[in-house]
């Protein structure tokens, strides 16, 4: 089979295969249901839970029992926004995020307004960094809650999540982040980030697919939301259902390894992403995103008069890039985040987004910016 250099890593990454060994045993001999803990196999499964609830907590310098296991960060996002809203309706009903959070905190919102919440979407400049102007101005005495992402899925743009939470925290407010492209990447500490809601997932950081989980503070302030699947009461109540063992057994192998290789692997990425930028430049493409403070094995680009999408076909079958969020790359309307950075919709379509990874190589760099490049050239050819 020939190799397809896989440079799509802020879709999914793929998962380290010293994950998939340490998640094998709950995979066959060691099945229980953790809620089973009048037998030895129950009592080794809900051992286990509690050990990668304790590394994924340390990962994000949260407490044990801070961390509640979802299917992802769009659960977590659901249940994070939904669950404080409900939650504290009495006190207020108004929610303020961003205009270029991730679909689950979009879509979400909007299901809250529908339900009778009212949103304010405050606007980011050209580099997609929150105007912490607006943000202020944004609030109201019936402010519950803000929600700005800690970096953006598609441009890598880092927030300014401990300013955000300090401002929060003024006024009362509680303050969720969703951190699923962050967390792994770069140090996130949800006590000096001043955060009190974080969405988190396993594939983004090298673990299995459908697992992920909410941090939600438990002191100064105690954080308190209605649960959203109800039945057994797993998971303090909030999310009730039997614990996907195998799953969450990776997302916890995961959360270790990334503690330890977060640092080399984010200084090796970003001298790629900085080196292919650089190639890119000299054929005429421009960055979309923030120039230093970004995910450091992001790079969003824009050939101006070439569609994004026609290099992504062109290189499909040796280099796999997209065009944005993996949620949305089958409809044909431009990236919400690049229209909202201020780029026309004919200069949101000439972009495309490249994920670097752990098992990246330096060959792999040169090789696919060669391919990409070669393709730019084609289709100049060809359109003019």
């Amino acid at each position: 089979m020939k190799h397809t250099i896989y440079l799509d890593n802020h879709a999914t990454t793929q998962m380290d295969s010293r994950v998939l060994e340490y998640m094998m045993p709950y995979l066959t001999e060691k099945f229980g249901n953790p809620s089973s803990l009048d037998h030895s196999l129950g009592h080794e499964a809900s051992v286990a839970i509690d050990e990668a609830r304790g590394r994924v907590a340390s990962l994000v310098g949260a407490r044990h029992d801070e961390i509640v296991f979802t299917s992802g960060a769009t659960e977590a996002d659901n249940m994070a926004l939904v669950g404080v809203m409900a939650r504290h309706h009495k006190r207020g009903k108004h929610l303020v995020t961003c205009t270029i959070e991730h679909k689950a905190v979009l879509d979400t919102a909007r299901h809250l307004q529908r339900l009778g919440y009212s949103v304010t979407y405050v606007p980011v400049d050209g580099f997609g960094s929150v105007d912490m102007e607006q943000l202020r101005e944004a609030i109201t005495s019936d402010t519950v809650l803000i929600s700005i992402m800690t970096a953006n899925n598609e441009i890598g743009t880092i927030q300014n999540v401990s300013e955000v939470g300090k401002l929060a925290h003024k006024h009362s407010i509680l303050f969720h982040t969703d951190g699923a492209q962050a967390v792994g990447h770069i140090p996130v500490d949800v006590q000096k980030m001043n955060i009190d809601l974080m969405s988190m997932s396993a594939h983004k950081m090298y673990g299995p697919k459908g697992v992920g989980a909410l941090y939600i503070r438990s002191i100064r302030p105690i954080v308190q939301l209605d649960g959203m699947i109800r039945g057994g009461g797993q998971e303090w109540g909030l999310r009730s259902g039997t614990h996907n063992v195998a799953g969450i057994v990776g997302f916890g192998e995961a959360a270790r390894l990334a503690q330890r290789q977060m640092k080399p692997e984010g200084e090796q990425q970003r001298i790629w992403t900085r080196r292919m930028l650089e190639r890119f430049q000299e054929f005429g493409a421009t960055l979309n995103g923030h120039t230093t403070n970004r995910l450091p094995h992001n790079l969003n680009v824009r050939f101006p008069g070439i569609e994004g999408k026609a290099i992504i076909n062109s290189v499909s079958d040796k280099v796999a890039i997209s065009a944005g969020s993996a949620c949305t790359t089958q409809m044909v309307e431009p990236s919400h985040v690049l229209l909202a950075i201020g780029l026309t919709e004919d200069k949101a379509h000439e972009s495309i987004r490249l994920g670097l990874g752990r098992f990246t190589t330096n060959t792999e760099v040169d090789d696919s910016t060669c391919t990409i490049l070669e393709a730019v050239e084609d289709l100049k050819r060809s359109t003019g």
